[in-house]
């Protein structure tokens, strides 16, 4: 028994304190994005702006934190990558609001990734209109290396092959975003 209960603590993951969270004042768990968060272009017209991301107690021994925003129910069959930030330095504990939009600065050292809209930096929600709610699922992950070695344009696979190699531990939450299908106009008589 007193070996079995070693071998389950020395398994646990390391963490610096509390529980690794990773919240947004912008952004509220299960709610649904606001225009502020949503895509301009591909018949989306929001302000594309990212949220403000914060975390908290990552898990000891982190060196270096990805970000990621996805959005499993895209009609791709292998889902959308709206947004990929990684090489974050171990120090950062936020990234700024605008940060992916060119209007805030990057933590020094981050790296944007290339994402699903076909270049780096962040793409708001943009479903297609008439489909249900999609999911917009925040992370971010702790890493036990201060960098991951891809490619400059690396795809968002790629740099989530290496986070998952390199993790110690993830924070995560959920908003939702649908858009109505658009009315026909009247007919005219």
């Amino acid at each position: 028994m007193r070996s079995t209960l070693l071998v389950l603590f020395l398994a646990a993951p390391a963490f610096a304190g509390g529980k690794f969270t990773l919240t947004s004042a912008d952004v509220k768990p299960n709610s649904v994005l606001t225009d502020k968060h949503v895509f301009n272009g591909m018949g989306c017209a929001g302000e594309n702006l990212s949220p403000v991301l914060t975390w908290a107690d990552p898990p000891k021994d982190t060196k270096s934190f990805v970000v990621t925003v996805y959005d499993p129910d895209a009609p791709t069959g292998s889902g959308w990558w709206h947004w990929v930030v990684y090489n974050i330095p171990a120090d950062a504990k936020e990234l700024a609001q605008g940060a992916g939009s060119g209007k805030a600065d990057l933590p020094k050292d981050a790296v944007q990734g290339r994402t699903d809209f076909g270049a780096p930096g962040f793409g708001g929600a943009c479903p297609p209109e008439g489909d249900k709610p999609h999911r917009y699922i925040f992370t971010v992950y702790a890493l036990k290396v201060d960098k991951i070695d891809v490619p400059a344009d690396a795809s968002a696979a790629y740099v989530g092959f290496m986070t998952n190699a390199n993790k110690l531990g993830s924070a995560t939450f959920t908003a939702k975003y649908s858009r109505p299908k658009a009315k026909a106009a009247p007919a005219a008589k």
